[in-house]
């Protein structure tokens, strides 16, 4: 199973679901050659999850050492307003690898992992790091690394400047920037992009994270809210997702997709809607003033709450306007813009949990997971949608929620760069 002339295990199942379209475009260019620098692992077998077992074969190890690519290892998801990257950190690495290490790669391992912000606007996220991590026999921690996609000029200048093509001339990407921008890349950086199906990547990373986050030492990757119909008793609780088939997966970006996912082979696109983030923080902008997503839900989170509660219990009792005092001039005279952020919040959020409550019932499905960077420090949204699915669904329906939100389709890049799937393999 051949990938830029890499592979991890021809014995490996690929795990990455096939039933949806993948892009099948040849990848241009090759991972350029460059000095062994990769120790043999403990664990030779070069599976994506944490191994205890020492067995493997001698000649088996020097087999997957020898095939997989080399550092460094990232995926990207390139969004409409975020642009999410996921970074592996081997911390095996021997003496000798460390001889052999050309200046150009020991320069971005230092700079990713010794920063928490990039510029004014470059996130790493340290509480999301995976540490211990077991990836094609390499163990190391796994980064969360996200910033405006306004700013990727930037990103691509520092990329230029770091000299990442003379290790890599081909970047795992996925998300609709990948073909935005993927002529930036080119004449920006002098790398090429391999473009990947987003939902592919999105369901074969939740199922990864999922898979080693369970049983791990830190709280489940699974969450929801208890009692989310009462406010002063609403608290959230670790959830296993345990036999999670089937599920509606909702992925929540600048826009909304909606997936029905009947196994980790079997799933469709149900439906969307534009509808999402973007047009949150594009409104809030303008009603308010503000300028980023934190900035807007800060504003929101000050809004007056017993206005808002008024707002939630008029959309269950059927009749309701989003914004429709607004026609009156005496309290469009009399609104903060804090009330203004709040009431846009729920109005949006309310939209996508009527929406995915419908496809909950076309599709027959119980168990809902809310993902996305839209829920990113947006616990307000996310009980909104608790309370939402447990009121329309007479306590039948939950809301999940996962901890990593946004980084999953970044995720599922990264695992196709290690473990390719057939349709994106034998590139020449």
């Amino acid at each position: 199973m051949a990938f830029n002339g890499h592979q991890c295990d021809d014995d490996i199942v690929d795990e990455t679901p096939s039933k949806l379209p993948r892009c099948n475009q040849e990848m241009p260019g090759h991972f350029k050659n460059e000095p062994q620098n990769e120790a043999t692992a403990a664990d030779g077998r070069a599976t994506c999850e944490r191994r205890t077992s020492n067995s493997t074969p001698r000649h088996r190890k020097d087999s997957v050492k020898k095939t997989r690519p080399p550092f460094p290892w990232f995926g990207m998801d390139i969004g409409g307003t975020l642009v999410k990257l996921v970074y592996f950190e081997p911390k095996d690495i021997t003496a000798e690898e460390e001889q052999e290490e050309v200046e150009n790669l020991k320069s971005i391992r230092r700079y990713l992992t010794s920063n928490t912000a990039y510029g004014t606007t470059g996130i790493r996220d340290v509480h999301l790091e995976l540490q211990d991590l077991t990836l094609c026999g390499r163990k190391g921690n796994l980064h969360f690394i996200r910033f405006p996609t306004h700013d990727l000029p930037v990103f691509l200048q520092m990329v230029r400047n770091k000299h990442f093509s003379s290790l890599h001339t081909t970047l795992c990407a996925t998300g609709g920037g990948a073909y935005k921008f993927e002529s930036d890349f080119r004449t920006m950086a002098d790398l090429q992009l391999h473009k990947l199906d987003e939902l592919d990547c999105l369901i074969r990373g939740v199922l990864y994270i999922d898979s080693v986050m369970s049983g791990g030492p830190v709280d489940s990757e699974c969450y929801y809210f208890e009692n989310p119909t009462d406010p002063d008793h609403c608290v959230q609780r670790p959830y296993p997702l345990e036999n999670p088939y089937p599920l509606l997966l909702v992925n929540i970006g600048s826009g909304v997709s909606i997936l029905a996912v009947y196994s980790k082979n079997n799933y469709k696109r149900v439906t969307g809607t534009s509808l999402g983030g973007g047009t949150f923080l594009g409104l809030c902008c303008l009603l308010t003033g503000c300028s980023t997503f934190e900035e807007a839900l800060e504003i929101a989170s000050q809004g007056e709450s017993t206005r808002v509660d008024k707002l939630v219990r008029d959309i269950y009792g059927g009749d309701y306007e989003s914004f429709g005092n607004m026609m009156c001039k005496e309290k469009r005279e009399s609104v903060s813009k804090e009330d203004l952020a709040r009431a846009t919040l729920v109005t949006i959020t309310n939209n996508i949990g009527s929406i995915t409550r419908m496809c909950a019932l076309n599709e027959n499905i119980e168990r809902v997971v809310f993902v996305g960077n839209f829920l990113r420090v947006n616990t307000l949204s996310m009980k909104l949608l608790a309370y939402a699915m447990d009121y329309w669904s007479k306590g039948q329906l939950k809301a999940l929620f996962l901890r990593h939100e946004g980084y999953f389709g970044a995720v599922g890049a990264l695992l196709e760069l290690l473990h390719p799937s057939e349709s994106s393999t034998n590139f020449s």
